[in-house]
Formats: C-alpha cells, structure tokens, sequence
C-alpha cells in the first residue's frame, strides 16, 4: 500500500481555496500512483477557528472530494456540524466514491495556547474500520497523546493508525528536535501494538502560531521510514509492506501476548476504587 503525505498550509476559514490545494496534492498523489493521500488536522478550514467554527462546518463532505476518492481513499480534517448542531474536530475516511468512516476528536487541549473545549464538541468513542487496503484506524492530534486510544485502536484490529495533527514550532528548540516528542510516541505506538503510525502535520503561521510540518510515518518496528521537510509545504510518498507488520510482530510479540481480560478488570477495580 503506498500512502502519500500532504503536508500543506491551510488558509484560515477559506474552504474554497483549502480545497483546491487539496485537489492538487490529490491529483500529484494520483500521478505518484498511491493508494491513499493524507491530509493534516482541520485542512479544510485552518486551525485557529474561534467564532467562525460554525461558519465553515460542513453536513456533507464536498462532493469533488467524494468523486475523487473513486480514484484514491483520502483521509482529511474538517469542521463537522452534529446532530446536536454542535461542531467536532473531525476526520473523514473516504474510499470509492462514499464516506467510509469518521472519527470525531475526543481529547480536545484547552490549556497553553489551545482552547478547543470552547468552541467543539468532544467525540465519544475510538473504532477501527475495514477498508480495500485492511482495517485502519485515526486519531487526531491530543487523542495520540492517550495511551488508551492507541490501546483501543490496536485491540480492535487497526493495522494502519492516521494520526492527523496541528502542532506548533517550541521556541527555543533546533530545528531536529521540534518533532521529537511526536516521534517517540508515534514510535512507542507502532513498537508496543505491531502497527504503522502514519502522523500527518500542517505548516504555516496562523494567529501567530507557526506550523512545523515534519510529517512521517513509523513503521512496525518503531522506526521512521519517511518523513517530510520541516516548516515547508511538502508531498511525501511511502511504501508500506504489509510483510513487515507480520514480521515485527513475530519478533515482537507483546500484542499476541496481551491479556485484555486483565486489563479490563484492573481497570474496573481502579475506577471503583475511586468513587469509594
């Protein structure tokens, strides 16, 4: 399966121009002949929404991109309007001309320079999903900081984990180290739970807030094999050999071994213990 990154740099609020830059990372995906293109957290909207997030919530996904996924499956970010006519950070999973499956934001950061509990809705519940290519899973951005949700992903099947992101530049930090901490947890997850860890970030300066980029992917073992240019609009292209995860997790084999039943009861006897 060979996934294509695209690493772009959103306009704020501006659907209609995101999604022509979409397009074109779709077509150059296309030509590169992948499987599947990638795009960051909210890359239909931009990141710094505040009190226009319901001025570019969508109900249904933009038919162009439904008509292209006939051609290629596209993972993308988007404001998504509820049923409660609530907003959710949402990523979409689209393959052969339908929606296939979405994952809405769960952990939303409300402390440093993130206020996301006050303009979204938090998502309820983790699923991996079958597709052509084999059973996925997404996260976005503050989820992969939980280890129960790339615990959940793994127990329900997910070979391939999108992590779709918006992460700042840190002051005072080197250009190499700015993405450190994404790839030891992303390296942590693939390691531990035998999956690839595909994390797709944006670039740009928004609000006063610079992108970093850097997108990769982890493969099973917990290693980087591609990743993209720092601060820098790119276009990544990476083979993922479905052998490797077979082979990673013979020689690795703590997901065989993983006792869930005993999980799920310390778990329980914690929670109790906490409303005693």
């Amino acid at each position: 399966m060979k996934v294509y990154m695209g690493q772009m740099k959103p306009t704020l609020g501006n659907v209609e121009k995101n999604l022509e830059m979409m397009i074109e990372h779709i077509d150059r995906a296309i030509e590169e002949k992948s499987d599947i293109v990638v795009f960051p957290e909210l890359s239909l909207t931009g990141y710094s929404l505040e009190d226009i997030v319901f001025d570019v919530a969508i109900n249904e996904v933009p038919n162009v991109l439904l008509e292209k996924s006939k051609e290629i499956s596209i993972v993308f970010g988007a404001v998504e309007l509820g049923e409660e006519d609530y907003p959710y950070n949402t990523a979409y999973y689209l393959e052969d001309g339908r929606l296939l499956h979405k994952h809405r934001k769960v952990y939303l950061p409300d402390y440093g320079a993130f206020s996301e509990g006050r303009y979204f809705m938090a998502g309820n519940k983790f699923r991996a999903f079958d597709t052509k290519f084999g059973r996925m899973g997404i996260l976005v951005c503050e989820d992969i900081w939980h280890q129960s949700a790339q615990y959940i992903l793994a127990q329900d099947g997910a070979k391939y984990v999108f992590i779709l992101f918006n992460s700042p530049v840190v002051i005072g930090k080197k250009k190499e180290d700015i993405s450190v901490q994404w790839k030891t947890i992303l390296g942590s997850n693939s390691l531990l739970n035998g999956v690839y860890s595909i994390g797709v970030n944006r670039v740009g300066v928004e609000d006063g807030t610079t992108f970093f980029g850097n997108s990769f992917v982890v493969a099973p073992n917990g290693e980087v094999i591609a990743e993209g240019k720092y601060l820098a609009e790119d276009g990544i292209c990476c083979e993922l050999d479905e052998a490797q995860l077979r082979r990673s997790r013979f020689k690795a084999p703590m997901f065989k071994t993983e006792n869930i039943n005993l999980t799920k009861r310390e778990l329980e006897r914690i929670e109790n213990k906490k409303f005693q």
